[in-house]
């Protein structure tokens, strides 16, 4: 009774500095990845590796994802259009819903959920295999060197991956809607080109240069802190990967209002 009684007054003066003081790190850290972002020593050769791993290696899930939902998606709203003889516009629902929505955040989700766990695991060995220690012996700055090449790697190659998705989803939806919806062909592609603005790919390019710096520091906070051994790595890992998820969806409502208000 008396522990339900106190629970507002312990859930206020233990759990709220918690979140705080995490809030605070991480905007600490986000700042230092900025400040040692844009100063010297500039590690291309890290920068170009992490881009390799992180997009590169995930190119063909994005492939293979980006195809396939372009393909489910034109076959559902096919299916829906074609109850009010609408089907013509089809092509041009799903090029909008893509280049604004789907193809920046499946994006972020894919990439964050192979190669952002990657990222939490590789630095949260790091740390508590003390070779984070020994960087800083060595007087090596470990968010320089460990942090600013993943983080940059990831908003140089986020907004790529998501272009190439949106180009796998339309050529995947198009092989659906007019081969086997038979949807005529040059009204599927005349519509696209007539609703379909630079604005609509743009938006979805700028969500994902975002999604891109907001998962990766996430990922590399976690693993950076992590703390307990192994079992603090696959904590962290896991951590890393749920959090980014959820900021990569809340985030996106607000660049979509962004964006929008201002289009």
């Amino acid at each position: 009774m008396k522990k339900t009684l106190l629970f507002p007054a312990y859930y206020l003066g233990t759990i709220l500095p918690r979140l705080f003081h995490a809030l605070g790190e991480v905007f600490i850290f986000i700042g230092d990845i900025i400040r040692y972002g844009i100063k010297p020593p500039f590690r291309f050769k890290l920068i170009l590796e992490q881009m390799e791993f992180i997009g590169v290696n995930s190119l063909f899930i994005i492939l293979l994802s980006g195809a396939f939902t372009g393909m489910v998606f034109v076959f559902q709203t096919g299916q829906a259009f074609f109850k009010f003889n609408a089907e013509t516009i089809t092509g041009s629902v799903v090029a909008i819903a893509l280049g604004r929505e789907l193809a920046p955040v499946l994006t972020a989700l894919m990439i964050t959920g192979r190669a952002g766990s990657a990222m939490a695991a590789q630095i949260g060995t790091m740390r508590v295999t003390q070779q984070i220690d020994a960087l800083v012996a060595l007087r090596v700055e470990p968010i320089n060197y460990l942090v600013v090449p993943r983080v940059i790697a990831s908003i140089c190659m986020f907004p790529l991956m998501t272009g190439i998705f949106d180009m796998v989803g339309m050529l995947g939806g198009y092989f659906v809607g007019v081969g086997l919806l038979d949807i005529n062909k040059g009204a599927f592609i005349t519509n696209i080109e007539w609703y379909v603005r630079p604005d609509d790919i743009m938006s979805g390019l700028i969500k994902a240069f975002f999604f891109g710096f907001i998962a990766s520091a996430i990922c590399c906070y976690k693993g950076y802190f992590t703390t307990n051994g192994t079992r603090g790595v696959g904590l962290a890992t896991t951590q890393a990967v749920v959090i980014s998820f959820v900021s990569i969806l809340i985030s996106d409502y607000f660049l979509t209002v962004l964006l929008y208000n201002h289009a």
